[in-house]
């Protein structure tokens, strides 16, 4: 199961000191994110946030702080003397490793983010240096950090300066625009990955950077001290300077597919050199417009594409392999277009289009496509629900009366998409093509990147790729369309074959990456 904002924001968990004592969890306030209405105070978060608090003003054991996109943290368990949460966050992939550390034994124990198990507070922890880029949360932990320094001398102004910080939290962990959006999917008893032995002897997710605190078990060697690169790349320096095509102007919707670098990211020396090489190449012979990045999980790949793409001031488009990938699944396919298949309604229709892209007509794509709330909202919030849903205040509206409003929204939807258009039949079939971003992207000069190509299993498909990946080669379509590949088209390869399914780069993917000018990059840092 994918991981619910439930399983981090459980509001049945009783609160902590000081707020242990209050009749009612909900504060008539919000954050600038929120509804304006009302926030619910949550245990997770102000256990992350004493954490923290207590971390910064010496008086708690336990650490935060970074290393590149990734944020960690060492949350000391309440459960034992020696127990330590340790949690592993990557901005970059929204995914989480996390283990229970007994300091003593030296032993690591699974991980359970789940509603019956584990509250979620470390995983909160580790988010902190993200959701600290924030002002509003910024001021606000501020506020609540003097006032736990102090003894709460105004516990109102305490109360409120919470509120807002969980009510902020949850607007920006649910946003999947955000930095802090958890994208991770768990098992049934809600194991997360596992930061494990070979890591910690490793060093491999040692902090760079430290928020508050002391590391003594990521950091072998104790505290760590902030460190700061001298050869660090201001991002104005390098955020659109390798246009590989003078004076070509993208237009707006182009435009808002380029990646924004988020201020923390730490730009890579493989990412600039990968940027350098295709635009020097440019109008070469050879041009270099292919490149493999393949390291372990962690390392920034996906990121690095996504950073290669806003260095060359490029459009960013992906696709991710699965083991059932067939070469259509690159090119695109038609489907038959009939009378039961057009409601008549141009609008519609192309929201017809959009869910059978999403996997077909039911009720929750039907309600994403119409960016519905979900339960999770209607729980946290019901009566700002209720009012943004249906224009009515009600205080007390319950997330059943938001639920049935929804269903008959959804419902109504549904009835207008399956309708048929009445009119007379067309005495011909025709058909339409589905085009791939993939396609898109070679056809229009974006950057694509393609994932994990090494866990396809049915034979032929990536030499079937030739022709997609040749630099001057063309393309014809399922419709018998030719077209050919646009010369600013860079395609990124990404591969980790510690993933489960994963394996080498076989002879046939190594010639077909090799004859089509792919230029090879390891990230094992």
């Amino acid at each position: 199961m994918s991981v619910s904002i439930g399983n981090l924001f459980n509001y049945a968990r009783s609160l902590p000191a000081p707020f242990d004592k209050l009749s009612n969890k909900k504060v008539k306030l919000s954050s600038k994110y929120g509804s304006g209405t009302e926030a619910t105070l949550c245990c997770t978060v102000i256990k992350a946030v004493h954490a923290v608090c207590d971390c910064m003003s010496g008086n708690g054991e336990g650490a935060v702080g970074s290393i590149d996109h990734r944020t960690v943290a060492e949350y000391k368990s309440a459960a034992g003397p020696e127990l330590f949460h340790l949690v592993v966050f990557d901005s970059g992939s929204g995914a989480i490793m996390a283990s229970v550390y007994d300091k003593n034994t030296e032993t690591i124990e699974n991980y359970k983010l789940h509603q019956s198990e584990r509250d979620g507070a470390a995983v909160m922890m580790a988010l902190m240096p993200l959701l600290l880029k924030d002002e509003e949360f910024e001021e606000q932990f501020q506020a609540y950090f003097d006032q736990r320094n102090t003894g709460y001398p105004d516990l109102k102004k305490a109360t409120d300066s919470m509120a807002v910080l969980c009510d902020n939290a949850y607007r920006r962990i649910k946003d999947d625009t955000c930095p802090a959006h958890i994208n991770v999917t768990l098992d049934k008893s809600g194991n997360l990955l596992r930061v494990s032995q070979s890591h910690l002897l490793a060093g491999v997710y040692t902090p760079n950077s430290v928020l508050a605190g002391e590391f003594t078990i990521f950091a072998q060697t104790g505290k760590v001290t902030v460190t700061v690169s001298k050869d660090t790349i201001d991002h104005k320096d390098f955020v659109g300077k390798y246009q590989l095509t003078g004076g070509r102007k993208l237009s707006v919707m182009e435009t808002a597919l380029v990646p924004k670098l988020e201020e923390w990211y730490i730009i890579p020396d493989e990412v600039v050199e990968i940027c350098k090489h295709a635009q020097t190449t440019t109008g070469k012979p050879m041009q270099m417009r292919n490149f493999l990045l393949r390291g372990p999980a962690g390392t920034g790949k996906t990121q690095g594409a996504r950073a290669i793409a806003a260095g060359l001031n490029l459009p960013y488009m992906k696709y991710t392999c699965s083991a059932s990938t067939e070469v259509f699944d690159f090119v695109g396919m038609v489907f038959p277009n009939t009378d039961a298949m057009s409601t008549g309604d141009e609008e519609l229709d192309k929201q017809r289009e959009i869910l059978q892209s999403m996997g077909g007509i039911n009720y929750a794509n039907v309600a994403k496509l119409m960016n519905l709330p979900d339960l999770d909202d209607m729980d946290y919030d019901p009566a700002g629900v209720f009012h943004r849903l249906t224009g009515v205040e009600n205080e007390d509206a319950s997330s059943r009366d938001c639920m049935a409003v929804v269903m008959d929204m959804v419902t109504e939807k549904i009835k207008a998409l399956t309708k048929p258009a009445e009119k007379e039949s067309t005495s011909g079939q025709t058909y339409t093509y589905v085009e791939t971003d993939f396609i898109k992207a070679l056809k229009n000069g974006y950057l694509v990147e393609l994932q994990e190509p090494t866990v396809i299993t049915q034979p032929g498909v990536l030499v079937g790729l030739n022709s997609l990946l040749e630099q001057t080669g063309s393309i014809t379509l399922p419709t018998g369309e030719i077209i050919q590949r646009h010369p600013d088209t860079v395609v990124v390869v990404t591969t980790n074959i510690t993933y489960e399914g994963c394996r080498g780069l076989n002879r046939a993917t190594r010639s077909v990456l090799k004859r089509c000018g792919t230029n090879y990059i390891s990230l094992e840092n």
